[in-house]
């Protein structure tokens, strides 16, 4: 099987055209292809399909197996391998995800897509839309107890669930040891990704990641425009905010015309091969 290793900010997935192969069982291909010491490695798989509505369809898979609804920074390389495979025109592409339609407007240079920006639609507070068992019109700087501890949480869907926690310590969190009790807490009964976020201005916010079903990820596009709204719900920064995260820089904009989310970040290729299995 013929697939391709690409990357948005350090976030990898392994890609492959659904058109031209057969997988029978994708989440077990997810969780061995994702193993970093006996697969490929990466932070899951993304099967790319011809789509009856858009230029393309992605099928997300977590490293774990479990289905995703959305990929921020997986949807970039999506516009990137439809554009230089000859599937999309560009520099505009439409894919087709779990959460809708998605425009996707490329950079390109000499024939390579650069970077992208993508029309990330628009968020919704609703705690139905999470899902959450907490009840509120919306969960904004909530006091969600978790083995003693309070976290002042503010909760956004942008097509899948995430809890935002900003504090001052950011240096101090322990990502490993609090992300699994977010990510399988009671109040959330199909997991969460749990952002903290330090603000470091009113445009600019350094932002820690662990993504449900993956663990703790280089960067998150998706919870990237999350923090973006929770950073303007909370009175805590403007519209458009430089986030930085482990693996780089993503731009974010919560436009108030149209009430869309609009992330702009690169998309790296880096290496195709063939799995054996």
């Amino acid at each position: 099987m013929r697939f391709i290793k690409m990357h948005g900010l350090g976030n990898d997935y392994v890609y492959v055209d659904g058109a031209a192969e057969t997988i029978d069982d994708p989440a077990e291909l997810a969780r061995r292809i994702s193993d970093r010491h006996t697969g490929v490695g990466a932070d899951g798989l993304i099967v790319i399909h011809p789509s009856r509505v858009a230029d393309v369809r992605m099928e997300m898979y977590n490293a774990d197996g479990s289905r995703g609804r959305m990929c921020g920074n997986g949807i970039r390389c999506v516009a990137k391998y439809a554009v230089e495979r000859g599937l999309a025109k560009g520099p505009d592409v439409r894919v087709e995800t779990d959460s809708g339609v998605k425009m996707c407007e490329c950079r390109i240079e000499h024939g390579r897509v650069q970077s992208v920006r993508v029309d990330m639609g628009r968020p919704s507070l609703a705690p139905a839309d999470l899902p959450t068992t907490i009840r509120a019109d919306r969960v904004v700087d909530y006091p969600l107890e978790l083995r003693g501890v309070t976290y002042e949480t503010t909760c956004v869907s942008m097509g899948n669930p995430h809890a935002v926690v900003f504090t001052e310590q950011l240096h101090r969190v322990d990502l490993v040891g609090v992300g699994p009790l977010f990510e399988h807490a009671p109040e959330f009964p199909q997991r969460i990704n749990v952002h903290f976020v330090r603000v470091d201005s009113r445009t600019h916010v350094t932002i820690r990641t662990w993504e449900r079903g993956s663990g703790v990820t280089r960067a998150c596009g998706t919870g990237a425009c999350a923090v973006c709204v929770a950073g303007v719900v909370t009175g805590r920064t403007g519209r458009c905010v430089a986030a930085e995260l482990p693996g780089g820089e993503l731009v974010l904009e919560w436009a108030a015309d149209d009430d869309h989310v609009y992330m702009t970040g690169p998309a790296v290729e880096v290496f195709t091969g063939d799995w054996p299995e």
